[in-house]
């Protein structure tokens, strides 16, 4: 084992060491107050001291293994600690069901949960992020094109773009009526102007050496557009994309409280508020999350294999 080694085993020792020893006091002390509580906090305390020695890891090999490792510990340990507290402190199903019971609702209502999330997740969200993305990038090249759309538009698009949901889902159940479309709508108001914003920065990115050489090559505008200023403007596009994601997902079900068939996923939460029936919205929660951070993962990872020349991913 090298020096280098041997002394970053010691620090790290010197610096877990101390806060293992608050934490035992803290268990303690939780303990003779309540053994629940107690047991719930050793857990917490616990797989922290674990998370954290595991993140500190900055070995090449284990690094790159960490970045998986550590937030599944993590999520993991979530879920165990929500299973115990609803078990240990008998909390109702009505106030917080525990992840058990929201497993076997999920498992029982399989085909229910994916005829919400093909409604609202691949006809509402997916629709309206698509035409929404796509409109903005039309758009701010218009307004790259020309300047006084810039003056006029992005003014009103910070407008609308503060706008409360809430406000713009109703009239567009009116204007498109109650299936995916009003709700694909409500998401390409939602999408079009966090894209238009960042793609409007990125194509201004390039500065003006880089634009004084293309032109002393004869290139025009549009040739200095597509082989300079968009591919310039991929970082800066990507992050509006990434921001667009999880606002569709959310606009689609926020939409379908104000009118909806009888399907989707904010409809069955809807319903299930009536009834109760807690475990069913958290099961639709779940396939949100999960819909959601898989869209995001996906958008990232094109993100990757387009832009793997920016600082950002390099190794």
């Amino acid at each position: 084992m090298t020096g280098r080694s041997v002394t970053q085993e010691k620090g790290l020792l010197a610096g877990v060491s101390p806060w293992w020893g608050g934490a035992l006091i803290v268990i303690a002390l939780a303990w003779a107050r309540d053994p629940r509580l107690g047991l719930v906090i050793a857990v917490w305390l616990g797989a922290w001291g674990i998370s954290a020695g595991l993140a500190a890891d900055r070995r090449p090999g284990p690094a790159r293994a960490m970045r998986w490792i550590v937030p599944l510990v993590f999520g993991l340990v979530l879920l165990l600690l929500w299973e115990m507290v609803v078990r240990l402190f008998a909390v109702s199903p009505v106030i917080l069901p525990a992840p058990s019971a929201i497993a076997a609702r999920i498992l029982r209502s399989g085909p229910v949960l994916w005829a919400d999330f093909v409604q609202t997740g691949l006809r509402g969200a997916l629709s309206g992020y698509l035409i929404g993305c796509s409109a903005a990038v039309v758009v701010a090249v218009l307004v790259d094109r020309l300047p006084f759309l810039q003056r006029g538009l992005l003014p009103v698009g910070n407008f609308v773009a503060a706008l409360p949901i809430v406000g713009i889902a109703p009239i567009m159940v009116m204007w498109f009526g109650f299936d995916w479309q009003s709700k694909a709508a409500v998401v390409v108001v939602m999408v079009f102007f966090p894209v238009l914003v960042n793609m409007v920065a990125g194509l201004k990115a390039t500065d003006r050496l880089q634009r004084d050489q293309m032109a002393t090559w004869s290139a025009g505008y549009w040739q200095g557009l597509f082989k300079l200023r968009l591919p310039a403007a991929m970082p800066f596009l990507f992050n509006g994309l990434k921001i667009a994601t999880t606002l569709a997902l959310i606009g689609a079900i926020v939409a379908e409280f104000f009118g909806s068939p009888i399907v989707g996923m904010g409809f069955r939460i809807n319903a299930s508020i009536g009834q109760l029936a807690l475990d069913m919205i958290w099961a639709e929660i779940a396939v949100a999350a999960v819909a959601g951070s898989a869209f995001y993962g996906l958008v990232a990872f094109i993100e990757r294999r387009v832009t793997f020349w920016h600082p950002s991913h390099r190794r």
